[in-house]
């Protein structure tokens, strides 16, 4: 059950409204498919060449005939709506972020890694360049009347989060309006239904908050929640614009999700919510709870109806249970059904600039349904939190988190001190192992996924949107060497186990294989063929849940 089902992402509504085109990933690979947002039958669109999975792959014509995507190596291609024969309209694109024009005759996308915004005429095929200033652009959008582009860039050694600027363009003048605040981050532009406006998330506030620009800036919510999350990647949509003017946002409630509607704040639904479409009064998303499995989702006339759904079936049999906020020495986190009699898995989140919200994981309903409690805590660095506390890792990646985490696990009768373990992928196996280093004993077992081993070789080799991402986390050439695990391994006595694939292009294999070796006290090591940063494979799901178990059996339940 947790290795099968697919990830869902990306519903857009039909410009009628009638259906939903999403995108569905599994063993097979990923597909476009429709759904009438009433409900009712899926119809597969694509075949070969795929889609690829995230970053604003696709997007409607005007007439809702046809569906432009790009393919996961950056080729834009054609299809009906309802499947057919694929007509390749830009080969070697290396497109991402696709927006078509109102008029149907352009498509705006990112091109080059991000590097540049272009504008693809349909007619002739030829495709110029409207903005390569930037080190990084994406996300571009259309003005309704088709005469305006808008679009996200920032510079570096920034990260989109750090600091970042919304750029407005008159495609005929060639007159642009730049919206920024100094030290002050912006993502998702969008233009409202009558062009008179441009809505946008920003955290000059202290938070990253919806606001308005018509034509001054200012926050439409001025709250103490954040209405989206990093920007990771192109085609994040967590705000829609309505008919009349109003909006429908997400709301992360410290890691709770909430879908409001902007002028009353009237609650649409719980749950976290993401990757919104609107057509008229009707809001297509993707929507997940503690115990509500993954699904497509379409509110209309208030109504909520699931049209697609992203687990297999059986997980409602379980009961899962709602997490606690949790807020301990100052750290916050989310607790799963706590008990004294009940040995806890510390989960840690990767990015590190990010956070695990309250969603539908199968994985963790695995470990659940065993008997564990499981806290997923949120450290300096974390979204959901605020600006202030997201920047607060600035410089300590690699010390502070884990100090957070040891903190915060002192501080509290509230698990079993003799019976607890520790578990993260990537930036969460570098605090993992941070913790086992300057904490011996705390944990009895630890588990790291594809860790982050080596931060300077991680700086020098890792791809073009995170190249410069260390320099602000970490700091000096000489803190990178001081806090990479690879340094301080031979302090690592705890039972280990390390599961990485070999097709890691994030973070090589070979240093997880240098890591093994180094470690004084007990490790196992275990390598999956073809497996990148992250599994694919429903057969390594099954694997890795069944290796942890059982190492978490042997030194933690004894």
């Amino acid at each position: 059950m947790c290795a099968r089902g697919r990830a869902l992402s990306e519903p857009r509504l039909s410009p009628d409204g009638t259906v939903v085109a999403f995108l569905a990933r599994d063993a097979n690979g990923t597909r476009l498919l429709t759904v009438p947002a009433a409900g009712g039958p899926e119809l597969v669109v694509t075949t070969d060449p795929p889609p690829a999975f995230r970053g604003g792959v696709f997007d409607w014509a005007p007439d809702g005939r046809t569906i432009v995507y790009a393919t996961p190596w950056g080729d834009i291609c054609r299809i009906p709506s309802t499947g057919g024969l694929v007509e390749a309209l830009m080969p070697d694109a290396a497109a991402a972020a696709l927006s078509v024009s109102p008029d149907g005759t352009r498509v705006a996308y990112a091109a080059d890694e991000l590097a540049r915004i272009k504008v693809l005429d349909l007619a002739t095929g030829a495709a110029a360049t409207v903005a390569d200033e930037a080190d990084f652009c994406l996300d571009p959008v259309w003005s309704p009347d088709g005469t305006r582009l808008a679009w996200h860039e920032w510079d570096v050694p920034n990260m989109p989060w750090d600091e970042s600027r919304i750029v407005v363009a008159d495609l005929a003048s060639g007159a642009r309006r730049v919206i920024a605040f100094p030290g002050a981050a912006v993502q998702q532009p969008r233009f409202s239904p009558d062009g008179t406006a441009l809505a946008f998330l920003c955290d000059e506030g202290g938070w990253l908050t919806l606001w308005v620009a018509d034509p001054d800036p200012r926050p439409l919510l001025d709250e103490a929640y954040e209405h989206g999350g990093p920007t990771w990647g192109p085609g994040q949509s967590t705000y829609a614009w309505l008919p009349d003017g109003d909006l429908v946002v997400t709301r992360n409630e410290h890691g709770f999700g909430r879908l409001v509607r902007v002028s009353d704040q009237a609650e649409l639904g719980k749950g976290v919510h993401s990757a919104l479409s609107a057509r008229g009064t009707t809001v297509a998303c993707i929507r997940s709870g503690a115990r509500t499995p993954t699904a497509v989702t379409v509110y209309d006339d208030g109504r909520r109806t699931a049209v697609a759904r992203g687990p297999v079936g059986g997980f409602e049999a379980l009961d899962l249970p709602e997490p606690e906020a949790v807020t301990v020495s100052g750290v916050h986190g989310r607790l799963y059904a706590p008990g004294p009699d009940k040995p806890l898995l510390v989960w840690l989140h990767g990015g590190p600039t990010d956070q695990r919200r309250v969603e539908f994981d199968a994985r963790l309903a695995y470990f659940l349904d065993r008997g564990w409690a499981v806290l997923f805590p949120d450290y300096r660095g974390s979204t959901g939190w605020g600006r202030a506390y997201a920047q607060a890792l600035r410089g300590e990646w690699g010390r502070a988190d884990a100090e957070d985490v040891a903190a915060m696990l002192a501080a509290s009768d509230r698990w079993d001190a003799g019976r607890m373990a520790v578990m993260g992928g990537s930036a969460g196996g570098l605090t993992v192992l941070r913790l086992l280093a300057d904490h011996p004993g705390l944990f009895r077992a630890a588990v790291a996924l594809y860790p982050v081993c080596d931060l300077a070789e991680l700086a020098a080799t890792t791809h073009r949107y995170e190249a410069h991402y260390t320099q602000h986390l970490v700091g000096s050439p000489a803190e990178h060497v001081a806090r990479s695990p690879l340094t301080y391994a031979s302090r690592i006595t705890d039972p280990l186990l390390l599961l990485h694939g070999t097709d890691d292009v994030v973070v090589p294999a070979a240093h997880t294989r240098t890591l093994a070796a180094a470690v004084a006290g007990y490790v196992e090591h275990h390598e999956y063929e073809g497996e990148g940063h992250g599994w694919s494979k429903p057969a390594t799901t099954e694997d890795e849940l069944t290796r942890v178990s059982a190492f978490f059996d042997r030194f933690v339940l004894g």
